[in-house]
């Protein structure tokens, strides 16, 4: 893969966690009332529009049920105004937590070299599969040989890695640049599409299509999804903070999967009325499948970390010397875990 297809898939990987505007972040001290004055000012920032991302719901039922308040923390949450300002926001100390796709964080360390640190995975497998219509007769991606499959931007990673586990042929298969309309499956002008599971099965189902769903992540192929990230520095002097954070955070989102309806009422408080909240239940119940640990939310490894790695390198989406243990901290996670 040349350097410019690797720019490519850089900036999708950005679209993962970044894309629509939202307001600006303001400075925490800016959102001090009488009442909060005693409390730790914090900012997070959503790294997309307001929606059911398992991250964001975490944040926004911590924030409406007084979790964040609970320990000791005034929390203002924003939204990201779009091509990745969130992840500027957090290396320059306005924003404090945000979220980032797994890949993002070791492609933003790569390259430009982004202090950013993850410190929780909340994603246990990656955001994106792969869907053909059920009537299309395909059943296996070995049987994508001889069919066009789309990707968006640039080829990613885990769709090689996907071929190659299911031992096809990709030299068979006819790659096609796609955008962000799920249109193009449905028209027919691809037998296979590339897709947020949380978000775009539940539109192609609701126009009356039924779809067959391909998740690199069955097939044995390391992918990630969302993490919450903060600044070196940030982490550095601020760990208990961080600490308190997650904590509330954890809270928040095992309250929504105990409170599904009712962490979708708070979802549509931030999304707002012009949000279907059915789309947003099948989100957040998407995202609580792929968090499942046994070790309990957020969890993350060196063993995943690596592979993930090691993946991307392979493809020659990421460089082979990046420093995979500085780009996340089990220390806020295991912190959290105690309290």
């Amino acid at each position: 893969m040349r350097k410019t297809a690797l720019s490519l898939f850089m900036l999708f990987l950005f679209l993962l966690s970044a894309c629509q505007p939202a307001p600006t972040a303001s400075l925490p001290s800016e959102n001090l009332t009488p009442e909060t004055s005693h409390l730790t000012p914090l900012t997070f920032m959503a790294g997309y529009k307001p929606q059911a991302n398992l991250p964001f719901v975490g944040a926004y039922v911590a924030k409406e049920k007084g979790f964040f308040e609970q320990n000791g923390l005034d929390v203002t949450i924003e939204h990201s105004p779009g091509k990745g300002e969130h992840v500027q926001l957090l290396v320059a100390g306005t924003v404090q937590v945000t979220t980032m796709d797994a890949a993002t964080v070791l492609q933003r360390r790569a390259d430009p070299g982004l202090p950013v640190v993850s410190i929780a995975l909340i994603g246990q497998k990656g955001q994106q599969a792969f869907a053909a219509l059920k009537s299309s007769g395909i059943e296996t991606p070995k049987d994508w040989e001889g069919k066009t499959v789309g990707y968006k931007g640039t080829p990613p990673p885990d769709l090689f890695a996907l071929l190659a586990a299911a031992g096809a042929d990709v030299n068979k298969v006819e790659l096609v640049n796609v955008g962000f309309d799920p249109r193009v499956l449905t028209e027919g002008q691809v037998d296979v599409y590339p897709l947020f599971k949380s978000n775009e099965p539940y539109l192609i189902q609701s126009w009356g299509y039924e779809i067959t769903l391909w998740d690199a992540a069955d097939y044995g192929v390391p992918t990630l999804g969302l993490t919450y990230v903060a600044s070196e520095d940030y982490l550095q002097a601020h760990a208990s903070d961080l600490t308190r954070f997650l904590v509330a955070a954890f809270q928040g989102i095992a309250y929504a999967q105990a409170h599904p309806d009712e962490a979708v009422e708070i979802v549509m408080k931030y999304a707002g009325p012009e949000t279907d909240p059915a789309h947003m239940k099948f989100m957040l119940e998407a995202e609580l499948k792929d968090a499942q640990s046994e070790h309990g939310f957020g969890w993350q490894s060196a063993e995943q970390w690596q592979a993930l790695a090691d993946m991307l390198s392979q493809y020659e989406a990421l460089p082979a010397d990046v420093d995979v243990n500085a780009a996340f901290n089990t220390e806020i996670w295991e912190a959290a875990q105690e309290k």
